[in-house]
């Protein structure tokens, strides 16, 4: 059976080549700003691109923020990418500006300690142990456009609880390049331009839903 993936359409650019690769992998794709659809959907994706507080200020203005808090609360799938895995996250710092995040996570999002920045280009990464995200391309490299991050995860996990998969990447030092937490799923890349490893990690979450 198909499934189907509602696109948050809340002002963020970048959405439409995420959509034609979701589209590529079997996906029925919806770009949308409907509640209904969003949250009947199989999976949800939150496309990020821009700064962390410009991205905050059209989730909330547009409610998607509620929205993705519903779903998560329901333990329906989302996947955020670039901005929009940032914005899981409880805070933003950039410029000197702390700007609050949808806090589904603990931590700051904040500049790289790097020679070069943004951090631009094809970087490898190191899944954590059981990723489904990352089944089958463990040793593929992935397409980074960006200068802040999340440097570590601070959610503690207990059981019975399942803890999370963290994926590290290196630009300057260890960032977060993705999270597999229930529900929850990010990338700090674009699967959407990483060819076809990400193609196949696009594949693999749609695969879960």
């Amino acid at each position: 059976m198909t499934k189907t993936v509602a696109v948050l359409d809340y002002g963020s650019g970048n959405v439409h080549s995420a959509c034609q690769a979701l589209a590529a992998v079997g996906a029925n794709v919806e770009l949308t700003s409907d509640s209904r659809k969003i949250l009947e959907a199989d999976g949800a994706l939150v496309p990020g691109v821009g700064a962390f507080a410009t991205v905050m200020e059209k989730l909330m203005a547009s409610g998607s923020d509620r929205l993705i808090d519903k779903r998560l609360t329901a333990s329906r799938p989302v996947l955020g990418i670039c901005v929009g895995m940032q914005v899981m996250f409880e805070t933003g710092l950039e410029h000197g500006t702390q700007t609050q995040g949808l806090g589904q996570w603990p931590g700051v999002v904040r500049q790289l300690n790097a020679e070069t920045l943004p951090h631009m280009g094809w970087t490898s990464v190191q899944p954590g142990a059981g990723s489904v995200l990352f089944e089958g391309i463990e040793d593929e490299r992935f397409y980074f456009v960006h200068t802040y991050a999340a440097t570590k995860f601070e959610l503690d996990v207990m059981p019975p609880f399942v803890p999370p998969t963290l994926t590290f990447a290196h630009h300057g030092e260890d960032f977060l390049a993705a999270v597999e937490n229930g529900p929850l799923s990010t990338t700090q890349f674009h699967p959407e331009k990483s060819g076809q490893a990400g193609l196949k990690l696009l594949s693999n979450w749609l695969k879960s839903l």
